[in-house]
């Protein structure tokens, strides 16, 4: 598996290119990043959102549009993606799979991808895992977690997905939707800390 990844827009959102077996998925196109995802795909099969915030779905259907291919979007966040009322000039999205269930593994051109449902930044945050990697976009971060003061946030859903994150058995590198990498066992560490702030 190989993995790419570009910092987007003005928040440096990443957006990230991960390649299984020849195939190519785009996970939170961002600002501005059809030209990038364009320049570094050769067999790209399907975009993926962490959730819909505005910085990680900004060039979706640009990219669905151009590359022919199906989107995938966290079922409770949908209605974000076409939501402009934070950014009057948000491109618009519509995607062809909802995801749903708190997990839920999706076979996407013979690839297992596993989307966990973690609320509380948005109501549809989740992370990503393909292989031995996790995209968590704004859920969690290297020794932080995603914000809940922003409209539909909630710091009780935040809380309750902490918990069940602390619950995971095994170890992932965890690729953020911003800033570097950590892993699922560094982060579990911290996390009693957030709920204590949470609480």
């Amino acid at each position: 598996m190989q993995i790419k990844v570009q910092p987007m827009g003005m928040y440096q959102t990443n957006c990230y290119i991960v390649t299984v077996d020849g195939k190519d998925f785009i996970i939170d196109p961002g600002v501005n990043a059809t030209a990038w995802v364009k320049a570094n795909v050769t067999n790209p099969v399907a975009v993926l959102n962490t959730h819909a915030h505005f910085d990680h779905v900004w060039s979706n259907q640009e990219v669905k549009e151009y590359f022919n291919i199906p989107l995938y979007t966290p079922k409770d966040d949908i209605p974000m993606l076409t939501d402009n009322s934070w950014v009057p000039d948000l491109p618009p999205s519509y995607p062809d799979v909802a995801v749903e269930g708190e997990v839920t593994t999706i076979e996407i051109a013979g690839v297992p991808v596993t989307f966990r449902h973690f609320p509380g930044h948005c109501p549809g945050c989740s992370t990503i895992e393909i292989g031995d990697a996790m995209f968590s976009g704004d859920f969690i971060f290297d020794r932080s977690i995603g914000r809940t003061d922003f409209p539909y946030s909630s710091p009780r859903d935040m809380a309750e997905s902490l918990k069940r994150f602390m619950q995971i058995d095994y170890d992932r590198v965890v690729y953020p939707g911003h800033g570097g990498t950590t892993s699922i066992k560094a982060e579990q560490k911290n996390a009693p800390y957030w709920l204590q702030s949470l609480e």
